[in-house]
């Protein structure tokens, strides 16, 4: 869902908008130098309002958000999903997603770094 527009310099662009995801929200929160591995069964792109506390500015902000719904066994407690807040992150896992076959890869994550200059690698393994 988009609407296109015309952008500065007289570039066309595409303006995503994106729903508000139901809650509970299941934000993936890594450790710096922590990994986790997952396997998606189906994602979805949302939006979530988040309180921003030590990012400036300070207050509620409208984020988009990557919703992964995994296998069973893959979380240790239900929702069976993780939330993924880091544009970054989102950067680099949704082209893999948008693949044929995404749901034949373990992916794995890992974080470097604390927020908001985090950053991560993201490791295709195939079953």
């Amino acid at each position: 869902m988009g609407r296109t527009g015309i952008g500065t310099r007289g570039m066309n662009v595409v303006a995503e908008v994106l729903r508000r995801l139901p809650g509970p929200m299941e934000w993936l929160e890594l450790p710096d130098g922590g990994s986790v591995r997952l396997r998606v069964t189906s994602w979805e792109r949302g939006s979530a309002e988040i309180e921003r506390r030590r990012i400036e500015p300070v207050g509620r902000a409208e984020i988009p958000v990557l919703r992964l719904h995994l296998w069973q066994g893959y979380k240790d407690y239900p929702p069976n999903y993780y939330d993924l807040g880091s544009k970054t992150l989102q950067a680099q896992l949704l082209p893999m997603l948008l693949e044929r076959g995404y749901e034949n890869y373990v992916y794995v994550i890992t974080k470097f770094g604390r927020a908001p200059k985090a950053r991560y690698t993201v490791e295709k393994v195939p079953l």
